[in-house]
């Protein structure tokens, strides 16, 4: 759909995942879920294009994604439909954070965001009625997140949209998602004919998408790795150090930002492991103002740590 939706038009996907642990596009699978619970239980864990956090589905929670192009992208506007469905509903909703939206202070949608060229989306959960036993069984969140929350289980930071408004069921929510968008965005919500889209693209990606490679990558023996949480996120940087040289490396967050995280192993393999060669290293990184923090940040935390 990213790849086909047209330059005026704005594509509203609605759909859902059985027992499923989503992780960002740079985390890293061990850490963030129980995969051997997950597993026995019959579960599936996948790595989604779009950074951020893990987060945790089953079929009473309801997903979102926004496609359309940059020309006509816009976060208040996308966010907006889900907090006048959520409203029209009786309940409280309004965005909070970098990329939640709460009642009452406690989330029930995480939002993410991807762009390819002149095309991105923007997508999210909606928990409806999700199992929290099972949530809080198959992810695996740091307690430095949590207390960065300031709270002290995953279960305390999020809630269920049944909580108030017991009447709601996953169909009323669709139909209420569907008015908001047309309500929005001032035109006729019309359904897609998904029968268009390539069948031979769609099967590629498939097998892309369900890979090891894709979804576990590869997990190096590291020698050495350093761990931090900012503002934006936390890192983990993963290195295997032999005689001074960093040999390989990985970096691993939950940040909304995805390139910094792949261009970071990049330039440190093959670096000495010092804080000077690193930094000089990390410093030939070309990054924009958006981006220029989290770097001083991560040469602040190996200055530090190294």
């Amino acid at each position: 759909m990213l790849h086909n939706v047209t330059e005026d038009e704005c594509i509203l996907y609605l759909w859902q995942n059985e027992k499923t642990v989503v992780i960002g596009r740079n985390q890293n699978p061990w850490n963030e879920c129980r995969i051997k619970e997950l597993s026995e239980a019959g579960g599936k864990m996948v790595r989604r294009l779009s950074g951020g956090g893990a987060v945790y589905h089953d079929l009473g929670n309801l997903n979102f994604t926004f496609l359309i192009t940059k020309t006509n992208y816009n976060l208040d506007r996308q966010l907006g439909v889900i907090i006048r469905a959520v409203n029209n509903l009786g309940i409280p909703a309004e965005k909070s954070g970098r990329n939640d939206i709460t009642v009452e202070g406690k989330k029930f949608s995480g939002n993410a965001f991807y762009s390819m060229g002149n095309k991105c989306y923007h997508h999210g959960t909606i928990l409806v009625d999700v199992d929290m036993s099972a949530l809080s069984r198959y992810l695996n969140v740091s307690k430095a997140k949590l207390q960065s929350k300031g709270v002290d289980s995953v279960k305390s930071r999020v809630t269920n949209l049944k909580d108030y408004n017991p009447d709601l069921t996953i169909d009323l929510l669709k139909a209420e998602l569907i008015k908001a968008f047309g309500e929005v965005y001032g035109l006729e919500p019309i359904r897609m004919d998904i029968d268009s889209l390539p069948e031979d693209d769609l099967q590629e990606r498939e097998k892309k998408f369900s890979s090891w490679e894709w979804n576990f990558g590869r997990k190096i023996e590291f020698s050495d790795q350093i761990h931090r949480r900012f503002a934006w996120g936390d890192i983990l940087l993963q290195m295997t150090v032999i005689g001074g040289i960093i040999k390989d490396c990985r970096a691993y967050s939950d940040s909304l930002e995805v390139e910094l995280f792949e261009e970071i192993p990049k330039v440190l393999i093959n670096c000495k492991y010092t804080q000077e060669a690193m930094e000089e290293a990390l410093r030939s990184l070309s990054v924009d103002d958006g981006r220029k923090q989290m770097l001083e940040d991560i040469i602040m935390m190996i200055c530090e740590e190294v």
